[in-house]
């Protein structure tokens, strides 16, 4: 049985209808469909839909049950925002006041400071949105103005507390907004202030770096206890050396060992993981703050087909060492690399895969080619769907591809698991 999982446009989507029904609540009906109505209720929606991002932010345990993984989390999180200043766009253009309103403050501030407090929450708004769209800027200057967002937000709660509104704290509305903004607000000083010492994470040292070109892959081993993980799960890496002290998050390319080793495969694709692969060094410490995700291997299949796209291979690794592990010979594992630059080698691949006894079909080209599309469908056609799992690791194009191929075969693409390459 398929476990329901929130998805991001119910989510905006509900946050949105609940904020306008309770806004009616507040204001006579004959003015629901007024210019001031409507920007009433998009402030509303736009501050819910803001707490909501912060409050996915705080990365909770139970979010990623209720989401399916971390990747699916701030995948929420970055939409939330995204449309918080779409309709904080739209309540800026009218004035949310109408003659015949019973309007009040909930908390009295000097009017230069009412004032301020209007302007920065909409401005401060638009730069946290046009920071998580903008790709072009480095994740480490992403970083630091994305810390901004917890202030940010008490400067917009402030905004809805300060402005003469017919809102009052005991109404729907009121008691909606207070109840996402308490949540939001702890959720932020959370992860500002005690999420790097209180959630789930370890001190490593590292103790092998195998270098590849353009990649490499780091072991390292607990100073202490470690941490405890299921393969396919993802850490964040923080190294303890000058230049490389930014969190990122890497899949843990291992299975649990006696020495509770992990190991990530990682590959130059900015700025930060080009100086990772050409800096680390064995003797370095780490804290990882782990485990994430939820792309394990799938139960009770009979029939599995495994995607992998460059460094998309790391939790297959993990899966494939798992020596608690078995119905390998029911495994077929596509590996999509581009020659010259494949991590671990082809030829390590295939001797882990002959030593657990998967199919391991390498692919040099992209998605579209023949040899791939026959071979992937004469596996899904071999057996029940009901007993066929689909797991995919890649950029979004491979699953796209994937996705679009498996429907040709009669394999609902709803039913492909797979994990997001990017959270910005």
């Amino acid at each position: 049985m398929t476990r329901f999982r929130f998805t991001t446009w119910p989510v905006v989507a509900g946050i949105i209808a609940i904020s306008f029904a309770t806004t009616a609540f507040a204001i006579p009906a004959a003015s629901w469909l007024s210019t001031a109505a409507i920007s009433l209720a998009c402030g509303v929606a736009a501050l819910s839909l803001m707490a909501g991002s912060a409050i996915l932010g705080g990365r909770w345990g139970w979010s990623e049950g209720a989401f399916g993984g971390l990747d699916r989390v701030y995948r929420v999180h970055k939409w939330l925002g995204i449309y918080a200043l779409a309709l904080a766009s739209i309540h800026l253009l009218f004035k949310a006041d109408l003659r015949g309103w019973d309007t009040a403050v909930i908390l009295a501030l000097p009017s230069d400071w009412a004032r301020l407090v209007r302007q920065a929450s909409f401005v401060g708004l638009m730069l946290i949105a046009v920071l998580a769209l903008n790709r072009n800027i480095s994740y480490g200057v992403w970083r630091w103005w994305h810390r901004l967002s917890g202030p940010i937000l008490v400067v917009v709660v402030l905004h809805w507390l300060s402005i003469k509104s017919p809102i009052v704290l005991a109404s729907p509305a009121g008691l909606w907004l207070a109840a996402l903004a308490s949540l939001a607000v702890t959720a932020a000083l959370w992860k500002l202030t005690l999420y790097p010492f209180f959630a789930r994470h370890a001190e490593y040292r590292v103790v092998e770096v195998i270098s590849g070109g353009s990649a490499v892959q780091i072991d390292l081993l607990p100073t202490g206890r470690g941490i405890d993980f299921k393969p396919g799960q993802f850490g964040f890496l923080r190294m303890k050396a000058q230049g490389l002290r930014e969190p990122h998050p890497f899949t843990i390319a291992a299975a649990g060992s006696d020495d509770r080793r992990v190991s990530f495969v990682i590959r130059s694709l900015g700025d930060f993981t080009a100086r990772l692969v050409t800096d680390v060094r064995v003797g370095m410490r780490a804290e990882v703050h782990a485990p994430y995700g939820r792309f394990t291997r799938a139960v009770g299949a009979d029939r599995e087909i495994w995607v992998a796209g460059g460094v998309g291979i790391s939790p297959f690794i993990a899966w494939m060492n798992d020596a608690g592990a078995s119905r390998f010979d029911s495994v077929t594992l596509f590996y999509f690399y581009t020659p010259g630059r494949g991590f671990p080698s082809l030829e390590t691949l295939q001797a882990m895969a002959d030593d657990c006894g998967v199919e391991l079909v390498p692919v040099s080209s992209g998605p579209t080619t023949e040899s791939f599309k026959q071979r992937f469908s004469e596996v899904v056609l071999q057996g029940d769907p009901a007993s066929l799992d689909i797991a995919v690791c890649g950029p979004s194009g491979l699953t796209d591809a994937v996705a679009a191929l498996a429907a040709k075969n009669s394999f609902s693409p709803r039913s492909i698991r797979s994990e997001r390459f990017a959270f910005r």
